[in-house]
């Protein structure tokens, strides 16, 4: 079973993770850039983070043959800080890198008119830079909240085939299935959503266009349950050609709409040698 993570914060997990990752068939990875757990208090910090998701984190990826790529952004709840609005001007820089393959995470958090502007404004500059958007929808009132990002999608001009709408659930994803975005769903441990949910949606609206990820970051989460899908999949009935679909093969047709990704020749974790000890090797040394 080979498995491309869509979505997946790994500045917040171990290389052990990775070390169980690639063992368990993960070979490529999308890292969106988020909130960080407390607020950042100048550019200058968003600076360091998104150097390190298009620099170091690769560098740590490849150590265990996973092939890693980023999406950046001001994510929506930081929109609302005014200290973290001028990152919308340090964007450009940041998107015409070739390992970002998607503007990212956008959309809302407590859809505020703060985070209003400053989604209409990343969608334009994913038009702008030609590349695909991936949207966080809120954890609260969310029906609401995806009704008002799709209206905001529609209003941008961009393409609804290059628009991943994520954390979808059972309450969601009728509103999104029709609209030609793609849909997005993080399987947790408590929250959002389960394996054995995921394949109940999959089993009643097929395999097209569904993104599986495991968006795995500080909380409770399992870097290893996009696995547990594929796994549910094939004991519920799903060939092995479904779960290739929807775990390898429609992350990198959304992402190979950027003309950046870069999945071939990916590693068999067998053939890399970790250095061994306490560290990894350091990036230039």
């Amino acid at each position: 079973m080979r498995i491309f993570d869509p979505h997946i914060h790994m500045t917040s997990r171990t290389t052990d993770d990775y070390e169980r990752m690639a063992a368990a068939g993960v070979r490529a990875v999308v890292e969106p850039a988020f909130w960080m757990g407390q607020p950042r208090t100048s550019v200058a910090s968003f600076v360091d983070y998104f150097d390190s998701l298009i620099g170091w984190e690769p560098f740590r990826a490849g150590q265990f043959g996973v092939r890693h790529h980023a999406t950046i952004a001001l994510n929506p709840k930081e929109a609302n800080d005014r200290r973290c609005r001028p990152v919308l001007d340090l964007l450009p820089r940041y998107l015409d890198k070739d390992a970002v393959v998607a503007v990212g995470e956008i959309g809302y958090d407590s859809m505020t008119p703060e985070e209003d502007e400053a989604f209409a404004a990343q969608l334009a500059l994913a038009v702008a830079h030609d590349l695909p958007a991936l949207v966080h929808t809120p954890h609260r009132d969310k029906a609401r909240g995806v009704e008002r990002t799709l209206a905001v999608v529609a209003e941008s001009g961009i393409g609804a085939g290059r628009v991943v709408v994520d954390h979808l659930n059972e309450v969601t994803v009728k509103l999104v299935r029709d609209t030609g975005c793609w849909l997005g769903f993080s399987i947790y441990p408590d929250t959002k959503m389960t394996a054995l949910r995921m394949v109940e949606l999959l089993r009643e609206y097929g395999t097209e266009r569904m993104l599986v990820n495991s968006a795995a970051d500080w909380g409770r989460s399992d870097p290893l349950l996009t696995r547990a899908t594929g796994e549910a999949m094939l004991a519920a009935g799903f060939g092995d050609d479904d779960v290739d679909r929807v775990l390898w093969r429609n992350p990198v047709e959304f992402y190979g709409q950027s003309g950046r990704l870069d999945v071939s020749d990916v590693e068999d974790p067998a053939a890399v040698d970790p250095q061994t000890g306490n560290s990894i090797l350091r990036g230039g040394s």
